[in-house]
């Protein structure tokens, strides 16, 4: 399994289909204690508001809860830049999902705070064994 790093995400490619790759990532964010706080179903969002047919993706609001506290403890305005964001969307028939994972640290880079950077680098952490045990 192949991970690539972007200015401001971890890509990978995983072999299952988008309804088994979404409760996988869901459940390796729930281990490093994220939770999904929303779900943004963009193929059904395009089709109802655009009448437009798009390929099965979504976007995951993910939270943990303690460094959320810490960063909206520091900056009670860095809540524009919260939850970290997680994508699926599936490639052709048969051919597996797509996921990519935010970086905190390019996400939270808008914001000179030492106090948001420790949090960021926690989040980084955390969200790389994300990364991790999905490229397992």
């Amino acid at each position: 399994m192949t991970t690539t790093k972007t200015e401001y995400a971890y890509r990978l490619k995983l072999k299952e289909p988008y309804d088994q790759a979404v409760a996988r990532v869901t459940a390796a964010l729930k281990e490093q204690g994220f939770g999904v706080l929303t779900e943004i179903d963009v193929k059904t969002t395009l089709k109802e508001k655009l009448d437009v047919d798009f390929r099965r993706y979504i976007i995951l609001g993910a939270c943990n809860p303690p460094l959320a506290y810490q960063a909206l403890s520091a900056d009670i305005e860095v809540g524009l830049l919260l939850p970290c964001n997680v994508i699926v969307y599936e490639e052709a028939e048969g051919e597996g999902s797509q996921v990519a994972v935010i970086d905190p640290i390019a996400m939270l880079s808008v914001i000179e705070d030492p106090a948001l950077e420790r949090v960021a680098r926690e989040a980084k952490a955390k969200l790389e064994k994300v990364v991790q045990a999905l490229s397992a």
